[in-house]
């Protein structure tokens, strides 16, 4: 069962408001992010932004013209975010609400044209919470609503357990590191760091999206093979260079062998 306390204080201690601000692979992120909601959201509409913290996405789509919700299970993000809706004199929110991703009671039934899920599918370790979050998003989706979903892939997150330990040997043991490479969940043995970590294989998000009601659209690589070379990317000064490096990127970042080994992905599916 997730630990949702560990989780919370996790982002307690996280800047996670600023996170796709503070350095170049954030900011590559929410480039490919934002590309690819422009590609696939309707023209107008209403969004959940659930799990979506401070609100890093939530604001750029309000500016936008959408009709968003914000929720997220950490109080300390939702406050951060009315903090600056209320402070804004672009666009706001509709609302920011203290969610738990499995259970969306305070929605009513077809009420979003979208759903974002750029957070909960990193923490919930067990199937039946997975199941459970997926049919709540059905149910609030409107049908032909679209979901975009992001994860740590299998093979992305747990070679990242051991990169971990290089850097944080107390938040990683021989059962920890056994665990993730067998079934793909992280429990940290410390209190500090990412906590509560699952990272699915590609088959399992289609799988999982598929039995709660979604046709997949893609499932494709936030980063692509810019993964962990960002600040090589925008170090280049030659702007032909660069935009076709992004177009290169853009173009092979479905292929499945980017999306195991190149950081957050994306899945993006239809409810039927």
């Amino acid at each position: 069962m997730t630990n949702f306390d560990k989780v919370r204080g996790y982002y307690r201690v996280f800047d996670e408001k600023n996170r796709l601000q503070n350095d170049n692979s954030g900011k590559l992120e929410f480039y490919m992010t934002m590309k690819i909601l422009k590609e696939y959201l309707p023209t107008s509409g209403t969004i959940l932004d659930l799990g979506g913290g401070a609100g890093a996405y939530s604001f750029p789509l309000a500016d936008e013209g959408y009709n968003v919700y914000l929720s997220d299970l950490s109080e300390d993000l939702i406050n951060q975010a009315k903090i600056q809706n209320e402070e804004r004199n672009n666009a706001k929110i509709s609302s920011c609400d203290v969610v738990n991703a499995i259970n969306l009671d305070i929605y009513q039934d077809n009420l979003f044209d979208a759903v974002l899920l750029f957070g909960p599918l990193y923490h919930l370790l067990e199937e039946s919470e997975r199941q459970q979050c997926l049919a709540e998003i059905s149910r609030v989706l409107k049908p032909g609503g679209i979901v975009f979903a992001s994860f740590i892939p299998y093979l992305s997150g747990s070679i990242a357990i051991i990169d971990r330990y290089f850097r944080h040997p107390e938040q990683v043991n021989l059962s920890n590191l056994s665990e993730v490479f067998k079934t793909g969940k992280f429990n940290n043995s410390s209190d500090k760091g990412f906590q509560e970590g699952y990272y699915p294989s590609i088959n399992e998000m289609e799988t999982l999206f598929s039995n709660n009601g979604f046709e997949k659209d893609i499932i494709r690589s936030i980063r692509s093979f810019g993964y962990k070379k960002e600040d090589s990317l925008y170090s280049i000064r030659d702007k032909e260079i660069f935009d076709k490096v992004i177009e290169l990127m853009d173009k092979h970042s479905a292929d499945p062998s980017i999306v195991d080994m190149c950081g957050h992905a994306m899945y993006v599916g239809r409810k039927k």
